[in-house]
């Protein structure tokens, strides 16, 4: 092998005779790929191989043996003796628990193909751990084309059998760049990129010790169809490229044996403990539900190595996207820069907070103050998480007409109304749902309904979980409950409302399958799978309003095609995925605090609209005047320099470096406009103390400087100070005393 990988293994060496008291085992020699590798005590393979990755499979079990990553030397796969095929779940009527275990098959063919860039795999007549030998045959294809590594896979399922999972691709051995490399699975859910730590620390995250041998995590597709396997300045990138996937996948890892110790759930750094190999396990389970003679399509899988950070991985995925991604039209006024305010007017405890009529009042503020938008919640019968999906007006609130005519009073001060609704639940406690709408619940394996345990509000038996409204897992794949959705929705359309925001739009609870037999679907059907025919029904009834706004809760991608405004809250560990995505996406974050400067600045940071929810969306504007007053401030600088702060393109931290003491510093974002001229948004967070940062933009001119509170921009060398709890924008391309 050449000279690095032989460093590499060098450095393993090193390292591992310095862990005192360790049982280490050393296999030096099998850290990259031989091109001999028919030698005494190794299996034949056959390779892929472009200038970026070399991958190896074994010519007689198919297994997945070796992945390297040639231009930085990351052995990704090391261990050819750690090399799976493949993992099938067929439950037994008598036994689930039988798995196919690809170490225990033979291929039948692993041939390359002529292209040179493929080869295709084969195994048939499979044999299982309880159930003896099956008519089943796995069939797959692996591309290797500039660095990208794809799987695409079928399934022929000549058996009595429900095939419910296969996990393909497997990751045998999966490894850090180095031993004492960090290494982290990131993933996509409302509007953040979640990370979760591999090595050297594995926590089992969200399953309990009682369910596996070994730690697991897991990560659903239904929450994002792509994840990170991310190290220091690199990772792997793990997407499935079908923009209408029909099926769930989870993608999982597993560390076997387990940890050294379970304090801190520190991964052993030897390479074998009580005789067992010690090694990280990295699956994609195809959640197929296979029937008995049938034949099904996999979901093409691309792995594909990236240098830099998240941003990087990101990037893959969005080249993807834009072959396939198509927003509706979202009217002008949810488009530009302007601010919301979220009000409650009942909940399930009969709170009885507003009526309709009080909502003048409450537009008349909000137009005073320059908010161009209401979100109203808990309007309908019953309040807020109450009487689902039911959009009928409250007769303790008013009548119909008493809201409509508000509505149509506020609109015409300029102020939208956008009305709260949820279609994912059904409330079990109405006579509603025990008439009739338990026929559209989504059902487990066992015919019962699946339940949601519903959300607690003010009083302390609620916050027991005494009362609590339990919701059922409605089921949009069926037809018949798409129909009851659309006519509770039409009522918002009847109302004259500018818009719906769509409440937990983003996710079903736990459930992803419905096994419901009467529901006029195959069974078990995806519950994702029904959200965008759901959508479409749903913006079918609002064809006479073309400027209605559809909103959604922190929709997933997907959704984001059907529900272009999304709503939802930030933290200070909360990464800007969704706008490194999408740049000019309209997105929303909650503003709650009563001198909220930090998630004002951040959404100053991020390009994020404003909602404005004092008292946690119970009160009115004027309960927090310190948050209101700057958050007018910052909104009137992106009106002011609308072409470098808000109609401008997103680039994250890339494009500029900050430092601070001349130490890197993480709390800004970069923006660039058409002209190429850029901005630079900095934080400061310290409540105390000022700090002086220094911005470096290659080849910048005319750096000026603005604030929300000093707005008009002055000259700078791109040295700054920055008071506490502030933020400052760096913009080049201005001349004195200009403003855009």
């Amino acid at each position: 092998m050449n000279d690095k990988l032989d460093s590499g293994a060098s450095t393993r060496r090193t390292f591992l005779k310095g862990m005192a008291g360790s049982a280490v085992v050393t296999r030096l020699g099998q850290l990259g790929f031989a091109a001999d590798r028919t030698r005494s005590g190794a299996s034949a393979v056959v390779e892929l191989e472009d200038s970026i990755l070399q991958v190896a499979f074994d010519a007689k079990s198919g297994a997945l043996t070796g992945i390297t990553w040639k231009p930085l030397n990351w052995t990704i796969h090391q261990r050819p003796e750690l090399g799976i095929s493949f993992r099938m779940h067929a439950p037994l009527p008598d036994r689930r628990d039988n798995f196919i275990l690809g170490q225990r098959q033979t291929a039948k063919k692993v041939e390359k193909l002529p292209s040179g860039n493929q080869i295709r795999i084969v195994w048939d007549d499979l044999v299982s751990e309880h159930g003896g030998v099956l008519p089943i045959q796995l069939s797959t294809l692996v591309t290797l084309e500039n660095g990208a590594l794809t799987f695409s896979a079928s399934l022929e399922n000549e058996s009595a059998l429900v095939i419910e999972t296969v996990e393909y691709p497997y990751v045998g051995d999966l490894q850090a760049p180095k031993l004492d490399a960090p290494l982290w699975r990131r993933q996509m859910w409302y509007d953040d990129l979640q990370s979760q730590e591999l090595h050297p620390h594995f926590n089992n995250a969200i399953w309990g010790y009682w369910g596996f041998d070994s730690p697991m995590q897991t990560g659903a597709s239904s929450a994002s169809s792509f994840c990170l396997i991310e190290s220091i300045d690199q990772g792997i990138y793990v997407g499935l490229h079908d923009p209408n996937p029909s099926y769930l996948v989870q993608y999982t890892l597993e560390q076997k044996p387990g940890v050294l110790e379970s304090i801190h759930d520190k991964t052993p750094a030897q390479e074998a403990i009580a005789g067992t190999p010690v090694h990280l396990e990295f699956r994609l389970a195809h959640f197929l539900f296979a029937a008995p003679k049938s034949i099904a399509t996999m979901l093409p899988v691309v792995l594909r190595p990236y240098r830099g950070n998240w941003q990087a991985g990101f990037d893959i995925y969005k080249g993807w996207r834009k072959t396939w991604f198509q927003a509706i039209h979202i009217p002008d006024w949810a488009g530009d820069v302007h601010s919301w305010q979220q009000v409650q007017m009942n909940s399930p405890e009969d709170e009885l907070r507003f009526r309709y009529s009080d909502l003048v009042k409450i537009g008349e503020e909000c137009a005073h103050n320059g908010v161009r938008a209401i979100q109203v919640v808990g309007w309908n019968r019953g309040g807020q998480d109450r009487g689902n999906p039911c959009l009928d007006t409250d007769p303790r609130l008013g009548t119909f007409q008493d809201l409509r005519d508000a509505i149509a009073r506020v609109q015409a001060m300029g102020v939208k109304i956008i009305l709260f609704a949820k279609f994912v639940w059904a409330d079990k406690s109405t006579e509603w749902y025990q008439k009739e709408l338990y026929r559209f619940a989504a059902c487990d394996p066992y015919g019962e309904p699946y339940e949601n345990p519903g959300y607690s509000y003010r009083t302390p038996t609620q916050f027991a979980g005494i009362n609590n409204r339990r919701f059922a897992v409605m089921c949009p794949v069926c037809e018949q409950y798409r129909k009851i959705a659309a006519n509770e929705f039409s009522k918002i359309i009847a109302l004259g409302a500018n818009g719906m925001l769509y409440d937990e739009v983003c996710h079903h609870a736990t459930v992803k399958y419905c096994f419901a037999k009467d529901h006029g679907h195959a069974a078990p059907a995806y519950i994702y799978a029904g959200d965008v025919p759901l959508a479409k029904t749903l913006q079918s009834v609002a064809r006479s309003q073309p400027d209605f706004l559809f909103a959604g809760e922190a929709p997933q991608d997907i959704l984001m095609q059907h529900y272009p405004f999304s709503y939802f809250r930030i933290s200070a560990a909360s990464t800007p995925a969704g706008r490194y995505l999408d740049p000019h996406a309209s997105l929303m974050v909650a503003v709650t605090g009563f001198d909220d400067r930090e998630t004002l600045n951040r959404a100053l940071m991020y390009r994020y609209v404003l909602s404005y929810e004092p008292y946690d969306f119970k009160g009115q504007l004027g309960d927090f005047p310190l948050t209101l007053e700057y958050g007018k401030k910052i909104d009137a600088l992106r009106h002011r320099y609308r072409d470098l702060l808000w109609e401008t393109e997103f680039l994250s931290e890339l494009a500029a470096s900050v430092s601070a003491d001349g130490q890197p510093y993480h709390l800004y974002s970069v923006f660039r406009n058409v002209s190429g001229n850029r901005a630079v948004v900095i934080v400061n967070e310290d409540l105390n103390s000022s700090i002086k940062v220094k911005v470096e933009l290659r080849d910048a001119r005319n750096l000026r400087a603005a604030t929300p509170e000093q707005p008009d921009p002055l000259p700078t060398s791109g040295t700054l100070v920055i008071p506490a709890r502030s933020a400052t924008v760096l913009m080049e391309g201005l001349e004195l005393g200009q403003s855009l």
